[in-house]
C-alpha cells in the first residue's frame, strides 16, 4: 500500500504524538509499504529521510514548541497528487491535516484519523467551560469523515462513540521494550544524582504544561520533600509553558530538558518510581515506558492512563488533582522497599505484554479494509461542525 500520514507535529519535537508516527512510519517501511509523512518544518531539525516532506511553519504564540503552518494547502494538494496513496492517515486536527481531509474527500481515497489528544479537556483548562462545546462539534465533523478512528484506550474510544464518531477503535498502545529496560540501569549515573539502594529516585515526564497538572506534581514533591528531605531524590524531564516555574518551585530536583530516546531510556532505568498526575491523557505513553523500565507508576485516576494500572500490582491510583495523596502514597512507596521492588516486578510483567510488533501486526489489516470499504461506499462530506 501507499500510506500518507499528515501530521501537524513531527520529529524533531518529541512527544506521544511523534513517538507513535515514527514508530508506524519505521514499521510500514519494514513490511514492505511506501510511506509519505507531511510534517512542519521545524527551526532546529536536520536532514530528513526519503519520504518526510516538510511545509512552511511558525511558533505557536505562548507556546513555542508547537508549530502552525498555513491553512492554504496547494502544496499539501500537490504532494499528495504527485504520491497518489491508497490511503490518508490524518495524525492531527490542525491545518496540515484538514487540508489532507479535504483532498482524500473529493478524490475518494480511504481516510484513517488518529484522536492522541483531549482537545474538549484542553479546551476547558486554557479557555474555559465555554470552549468546550465548539470544539467538541469541530472533532466530531473532523473525525467522521475516517473509515476508522484510532486512539490508544478503551476509555476515549468509548468517549469517541458517545460524541458521535463511531468508527473509534483502540490501537497504539505498545511500548519499545528494547529500548525502554532495566538493564539501562547505571550505579554509576545514579550516585552523580544522589540515588542510592537507601535513596530512592523519583521521576517525571512530560510536557510541562497546565493540561499535565503540573501544579498537583509541584505541590506533591514539595510535600514529600519536606517531610523525607534527603532520603529521596527527584528528577524532572520535559519542557514547555510552564518549565521554568517548575523549576523554580522545585529548586531541589534535577531538571532536564527534552532528552534523546536513549537518554531518557537511561533516566527512566535509573529511577525508582513514577509520578504523573496529568488527569488529560488519551493513553499516557511515558507511562507505559516506564513500567518498561521496571518503575511503580503513580497516577491519576483519570484518562487513559486508567487503563494501564492495575492497583497495588504496578502502581497505585490516586485522586486526579490531590497532591496529599500523591504525596503520601511517593512517601509510603520510599519507606517501603519490599513493597516497592513487587510493583516494580508488577509494571514490568505488565509493559512486557505492549509490544509494537502487534499493534503493527492489526494495523495493516485496518488500513486494507479502510481501502476496500472506500472503494465499495464513498466518502461523503457533512455539512461543516454538524
Amino acid at each position: 500500500m501507499r500510506i500518507a500520514f499528515c501530521s501537524d507535529t513531527y520529529l524533531p519535537e518529541i512527544n506521544g504524538v511523534t513517538t507513535v508516527v515514527s514508530t508506524m512510519r519505521d514499521g510500514l517501511l519494514a513490511r514492505g509499504h511506501d510511506v509519505l509523512v507531511l510534517a512542519p518544518r521545524y527551526a532546529a531539525g536536520g536532514g530528513d529521510p526519503d519520504g518526510v516532506v516538510r511545509r512552511g511553519a511558525v511558533p505557536c504564540p505562548g507556546y513555542g514548541a508547537v508549530r502552525l503552518s498555513s491553512p492554504f494547502g496547494g502544496d499539501v494538494r500537490r504532494t499528495l497528487d504527485r504520491f497518489a496513496p491508497d490511503l490518508v492517515h490524518l495524525v492531527t486536527e490542525g491545518p496540515i491535516g484538514l487540508i489532507a481531509r479535504r483532498w482524500a474527500i473529493r478524490r475518494q481515497v480511504a481516510l484513517v484519523s488518529s484522536f492522541h489528544t483531549d482537545f474538549p479537556r484542553y479546551a476547558q483548562r486554557y479557555l474555559g467551560a465555554w470552549a468546550v462545546g465548539p470544539t467538541r462539534r469541530y472533532l466530531r465533523w473532523f473525525h467522521r469523515a475516517a473509515r476508522i478512528t484510532q486512539t490508544p484506550s478503551d476509555t476515549t474510544r468509548d468517549e469517541l462513540h458517545a460524541l458521535g464518531i463511531p468508527g473509534a477503535v483502540s490501537w497504539g498502545r505498545g511500548v519499545d521494550t528494547e529500548r525502554f529496560s532495566p538493564r539501562r540501569r547505571d550505579p554509576a549515573r545514579r550516585a552523580a544524582l544522589g540515588a542510592d539502594e537507601r535513596t530512592p529516585l523519583v521521576l517525571h515526564v512530560s510536557r510541562l504544561a497546565v493540561e499535565k497538572d503540573v501544579e498537583t506534581l509541584v505541590a506533591s514533591f514539595r510535600l514529600a520533600q519536606a517531610r523525607l528531605g534527603a532520603r529521596v531524590r527527584f528528577a524532572v524531564a520535559g519542557d514547555g509553558p510552564r518549565a521554568a516555574w517548575v523549576r523554580a518551585e522545585l529548586p531541589f530536583a534535577t531538571h532536564y530538558g527534552f532528552l534523546d530516546r536513549d537518554v531518557l531510556a537511561d533516566l527512566y532505568a535509573d529511577a525508582d518510581m513514577f509520578v504523573f498526575p496529568s488527569p488529560t491523557e488519551t493513553c499516557g505513553l511515558v507511562v507505559l515506558e516506564a513500567m518498561a523500565s521496571g518503575l511503580p507508576v503513580l497516577a491519576a485516576n483519570a484518562g487513559g492512563v486508567v487503563e494501564h494500572l492495575r492497583e497495588g500490582i504496578n502502581g497505585h491510583l490516586l485522586p486526579a488533582g490531590d497532591a496529599a495523596a500523591f504525596a503520601a502514597r511517593l512517601e509510603a512507596l520510599v519507606e517501603d522497599t519490599p513493597h516497592r521492588i513487587g510493583l516494580s516486578a508488577g509494571a514490568l510483567a505488565f509493559a512486557s505484554d505492549r509490544s509494537w510488533a502487534r499493534e503493527m501486526d492489526r494495523l495493516e489489516p485496518m488500513y486494507r479494509d479502510a481501502v476496500a470499504t472506500t472503494l465499495s461506499r464513498p466518502v461523503r462530506e457533512e455539512p461543516a461542525l454538524a
